[in-house]
Parts: structure tokens; sequence; C-alpha cells
């Protein structure tokens, strides 16, 4: 393994941290299918993502309440001791204060499933493929499952994934992202994405394998794309506002989502819907 320095910018401003991983220029192929994609009748798909309203009425208010349930049972499950009574999600890093707490939290809440929450996530699947034009479902046929992932970034933390494409795993190749910005989402601490960069052959992009990826000890599932041929990586912050969500290809580069909140925990959620095929 070598360590390398990923040199980012988020909406302009440098950022910089260690990665530990085998990194190499892949081959001369672009894995995105212009043919045949669930954004292919979008007139945006050349960018690959858009911002969409994403609730009616209470949904939103109802999937915070439970979303926030399962991070308080994940908290409750690891022995931590504080006050349920006046727990909120902003101030989660006040509760969870060090990193080996958090990892174990994350542990649960980056696993979940449909079932897991008090909230009808299959009608969010049917919202988002009528806006794509495409049938999705919320069931994983390779994974066997739902799969729900919160996530948590504490501020002044490396609570981070890589820059990275969910489409290099198997299981996520015919999906559409979904980020939904739950609270601490702002100009701050938004997810990051590289506009057209779905559109980026291989062979122009530095990257590790899937699991080949360690920052700040924490080794990740998708592989860290530490550069493209044109540099470092100049990503932007969409920053959906609350009641909206952000969705993408799975080809699209995104992540290395830094909250520089000051004393604000960014709290999202993920949710990755396959199209159903005729």
């Amino acid at each position: 393994m070598n360590t390398k320095t990923c040199h980012i910018y988020l909406d302009n401003i440098p950022y910089a941290f260690k990665v530990k991983g085998d990194f190499f220029w892949g081959k001369e192929e672009l894995l995105y299918n212009k043919d045949d994609s669930v954004l292919s009748k979008m007139s945006w798909e050349a960018e690959g993502y858009k911002v969409v309203n994403a609730f009616i009425n209470d949904e939103f208010e109802r999937l915070k309440k439970s979303l926030t349930q399962n991070i308080i049972d994940a908290i409750k499950a690891n022995n931590i001791s504080f006050n349920e009574e006046t727990f909120t999600l902003e101030k989660y890093h006040e509760v969870v204060n060090t990193n080996e707490l958090h990892n174990q939290v994350i542990d649960i809440t980056r696993n979940l499933e449909n079932k897991d929450f008090d909230f009808n996530i299959d009608a969010l699947a049917e919202r988002f493929g009528d806006i794509l034009g495409y049938k999705l479902t919320s069931w994983v046929e390779e994974l066997q499952k739902s799969h729900i992932q919160i996530r948590i970034s504490r501020p002044n933390s490396l609570d981070i994934n890589p820059p990275h494409r969910d489409g290099y795993l198997s299981y996520w190749e015919d999906i559409i992202n979904v980020w939904i910005p739950i609270v601490g989402c702002n100009e701050k601490a938004s997810l990051p994405v590289l506009p057209g960069s779905h559109l980026i052959p291989e062979n122009e992009i530095l990257r590790t394998e899937s699991k080949g990826a360690e920052i700040n000890g924490n080794i990740y599932y998708v592989p860290c794309i530490l550069e493209t041929k044109t540099g470092s990586i100049k990503m932007i912050r969409p920053n959906p506002k609350q009641g909206e969500a952000l969705i993408f290809t799975p080809f699209l580069i995104h992540g290395a989502a830094v909250n520089n909140n000051e004393d604000i925990t960014r709290v999202s959620l993920e949710l990755r819907f396959p199209r159903i095929l005729d």
C-alpha cells in the first residue's frame, strides 16, 4: 500500500487528506451506458444529477422522526450514556464524542433496511421513478434486501467517504442514487459532486480497488478516486434544501462531504433504487 494525498476542491475551496491504497489508472472504457441508463430520458443527463422535490405534506417530518429513532437505538445499543429527552441530531457529536464510539454507531446506521423505518420507502421509489420515467424498486436483488444508509458527519472530522463512484460495485450499476438532507446540510456541509464526471472514461481516472482505500484508519467499500487526467477533483455542493433530494447516476464522482459547520452534526439519508427492467 502507498500513502498519497488526495487534493480536492469543494466550491473552489481546497482540501487535502491522506489515503492509503494501491492506485492505478483504469482501462480505456466508459462504464456509464449512454444508450440505456436510468437518466436516459432526462434533459439533465449530461450533468448527471438534479435537485428535485421529494416530499409532500408531513412526510419529511415523519421520516426525520423515524431516522432519529434509529440513531437513538444505535447509541443505546452501544451503551453510550445520554439524555434521550434532550437529544438532537445537530448535537450528536456531544453525545458520541470519540471516533471509536462513532464507528460503533455507524456500523449499525449504515446498513439499515425498509423495515427499520416507520415510513413507506417504496413510495419514494415510485415518486423518483415517475420523475425519471422508469419503474424503480427498493429491493436490491444481488444483496437480497433493501439498503438504507444514514450518513452522520461530525463537525471538524473526517467522517467522509473519499471521492468515488458507487457504480464500481456491481449491485449499484443500474440504480439511481438519492441523497436526502436531514439536518446540518448547507453550503458548508452538503454532498459534493463533480458535474458530468460519469462521462469520464476509466483510463482518465486514478483510483483504488473496492475495499482498497484507507482514510484515518477506516477502510472503505467504495474505491477512492484520487484524481483525473485533468488533475485535482473540483466538485460543487448542489445543496438541496429540506424537503428536496439530490438524485444522481451511480457513475457520477461524488463524496468527500466535509462538514465545515462549527458545532453542528450533519445528518443525511442515502437511498439507492434499482431500475426494474421489463
